[in-house]
């Protein structure tokens, strides 16, 4: 899939840099050591991103991916996108890391007016290399990836939204009632497992169809099972929308897809939040009841 090319110039002090964007190549695949923490939907917000960081590293995970978002909304996308950088194996890119290289489209003016804020982050910065690095790679983020675990069973499909339009498309909880002809349609372009994030919202979809949130599983984890496609939607660490307000995350075993809470302090990142003008306040009070 072929991006469009940025409209306008991105904005920047002094010397109006603009950034290289090379073409994404199509369905690179990459080995799949495991366990592998599957991070997404960040937002900005550096605070819940530390701590899961930290709770990942206790736990002896040592390999980190990334299914998109990494901005928009939050109060700090530069410390978030250096994070990724540093820590995570590849990303992926979600609809508001597109919305800051190339425009916002369909989203709502909260969502927009942060979009166009933290483009202005990223232009602020002083240092021309610390500049490019950032452009340099929130463009080469793809929009999907097929991994191959070590036994070679059960290729993983990686997208941030889903098999049909990577980067757009929302599978919802209640599709699996609602639109089954949709997720059979989705089904069809998944082999065998596919991680998703966008709706922040944890949980399982089976091909049945059904949906089962991490709280009907048990011990928080889907165990894999023969002839069984699932879609694995990871959550979000920095807005969860299932109404808990922990960040989430997912660890994938060679077995099994463990979903994981890990509380952070909310009123760090909501502070940051109400002092910036062009934040919507609500993008803080939301934080506290996870929606």
């Amino acid at each position: 899939m072929n991006l469009p090319a940025p409209a306008g110039p991105i904005p920047r002090h002094g010397s109006g840099f603009r950034p290289k964007l090379p073409p994404f190549p199509r369905l690179p695949r990459e080995s799949h050591p495991l366990p592998t923490a599957v991070i997404s939907d960040i937002h900005g917000n550096a605070e819940a991103l530390r701590t899961v960081l930290a709770d990942i590293e206790r736990r002896g995970v040592t390999r980190i991916i990334c299914l998109g978002d990494i901005v928009g909304y939050g109060p700090e996308p530069l410390a978030c996108v250096d994070m990724v950088r540093q820590k995570c194996q590849w990303s992926l890119m979600g609809n508001h890391d597109f919305g800051v290289l190339y425009e916002p489209t369909n989203f709502n003016p909260g969502a927009e007016s942060a979009a166009f804020w933290t483009r202005e982050q990223f232009a602020k910065e002083p240092d021309e290399k610390l500049l490019a690095e950032r452009y340099d790679f929130l463009g080469r983020l793809r929009v999907r990836i097929v991994e191959t675990p070590p036994d070679g069973q059960h290729p993983i499909l990686a997208v941030h939204g889903s098999p049909r339009r990577p980067i757009n498309e929302y599978i919802f909880p209640d599709d699996a009632i609602n639109a089954p002809d949709k997720l059979e349609s989705v089904f069809e372009r998944v082999d065998k497992l596919c991680i998703v994030g966008h709706t922040h919202v944890p949980g399982v979809f089976t091909d049945e169809p059904d949906f089962y949130p991490p709280s009907e599983l048990g011990d928080s984890s889907y165990k894999f099972m023969e002839g069984e496609k699932a879609v694995i939607n990871v959550g979000s660490v920095g807005q969860p929308r299932d109404m808990d307000p922990r960040a989430c995350y997912v660890i994938l075993h060679p077995d099994r897809a463990e979903f994981i809470r890990v509380p952070y302090n909310i009123d760090a990142t909501a502070d940051k939040i109400r002092a910036i003008p062009a934040l919507s306040p609500w993008l803080a009070e939301r934080l506290y009841d996870g929606r």
